[in-house]
């Protein structure tokens, strides 16, 4: 090959497949940084024959078929039916199908088809379906992926919430009496 490249007809040959596969790696390096997309085929997979202890990070979007113990962080995540996670699962998108006991921090979360949480979320937007099972505490926060936030925004409501109709009951007492 190198002997040809110097001859004038295969050095026009060559240089088209360097422009191809030079225009091939950057598109596919350009994929692996894109933002994730749902596209079939395009999302990362744990089989149902998998078990994983250990955690999990996706930067784009994952399916959950097995059985996984640990945090799970993925762009969007579908945790499928008969698939189950134990631990943290943090995520824009969450659907779960099968089941999770722990806590969930998404933008969005979906429970369907019979899936089932044990456990708290923190989320802006959640939907439950009929046959879905969820036992735990739901939050609407925010920046639900933001740990801290989370916490943040569950400790002062509760603080600012409760004593605040307390004074005013008291004042409204208080000036009661004086009329």
């Amino acid at each position: 090959m190198l002997i040809s490249t110097k001859s004038g007809a295969p050095e026009d040959r060559n240089a088209s497949v360097s422009a191809a596969e030079s225009r091939v790696v950057p598109h596919d390096q350009t994929w692996a940084r894109s933002e994730p997309t749902t596209k079939a085929g395009m999302a990362s997979c744990i089989g149902s024959d998998m078990s994983i202890v250990g955690n999990i990070e996706c930067k784009g979007p994952a399916q959950v078929f097995g059985r996984i113990e640990g945090e799970v962080r993925a762009s969007d995540l579908q945790i499928s039916d008969g698939a189950q996670v134990e631990g943290s699962v943090i995520a824009q998108n969450v659907t779960v199908c099968g089941r999770v006991k722990g806590t969930i921090r998404a933008v969005r979360v979906k429970l369907q088809n019979g899936g089932a949480v044990e456990g708290d979320i923190f989320h802006r937007t959640l939907s439950i379906d009929e046959n879905s099972q969820f036992e735990g505490s739901s939050r609407r926060v925010e920046n639900p992926t933001d740990p801290s936030a989370s916490v943040d925004a569950k400790g002062p409501q509760k603080k600012d919430v409760t004593p605040a109709p307390l004074p005013s009951i008291d004042a409204e007492l208080m000036d009661a009496p004086k009329h």
